[in-house]
């Protein structure tokens, strides 16, 4: 199948205080530019969902989507991201602000996405990202709205998803505040 990763990447980073996306890691990359990076080495196609006229946040090497109504919330991000994908049979969700996802991880995810199926990776008992979505599910993500993301999606769908046991503890490590910097 053809699959492709949508890494999130529209937020205003509230609870960090200041663009985290542009924050540094220890290795001299980006906090965004790190996941990106994560994502590509995957072999899959990467497109990066951005609030309108941050084109230049993104390099030539993944497709940037610009999102006009990113303020209103991820359910709008994520709509406005799926509304724009090429004519991907799937799609893995990720965020930007998760640098730790392995390559690897985004390999095996993509490999269980067949019609009708969410696949989602599971690290000790706990689910994380990307999770993700067979084509049969965009026409629901281009409805979402609000800040909830597809979680809505996910209870609705429970006999849908397939979890996958990773042992790739960067599928829960976000960074929302400069504390969690130092977990990544």
């Amino acid at each position: 199948m053809n699959v492709g990763i949508l890494i999130l990447a529209a937020g205003s980073s509230r609870r960090f205080g200041s663009d985290k996306r542009r924050v540094l890691l220890p290795n001299g990359k980006s906090l965004l530019q790190q996941s990106v990076d994560n994502a590509l080495a995957s072999g899959l196609s990467v497109a990066v969902a951005i609030r309108e006229g941050e084109d230049s946040m993104v390099n030539g090497r993944v497709s940037a989507l610009n999102c006009p109504d990113a303020h209103l919330g991820m359910g709008h991000t994520l709509a406005q991201g799926v509304a724009q994908l090429p004519r991907w049979e799937g799609v893995l969700i990720a965020l930007g602000d998760m640098p730790g996802i392995r390559p690897a991880t985004f390999c095996n995810v993509a490999e269980l996405i067949r019609p009708e199926v969410i696949g989602q990776p599971v690290y000790r008992g706990k689910p994380g990202h990307p999770v993700g979505f067979s084509s049969t599910f965009f026409a629901a993500l281009e409805n979402l709205d609000g800040d909830s993301g597809a979680r809505a999606l996910l209870k609705q769908n429970r006999e849908a998803i397939v979890r996958l046991p990773v042992d790739d503890p960067g599928i829960l490590k976000d960074v929302d505040t400069v504390a969690d910097l130092p977990g990544v």
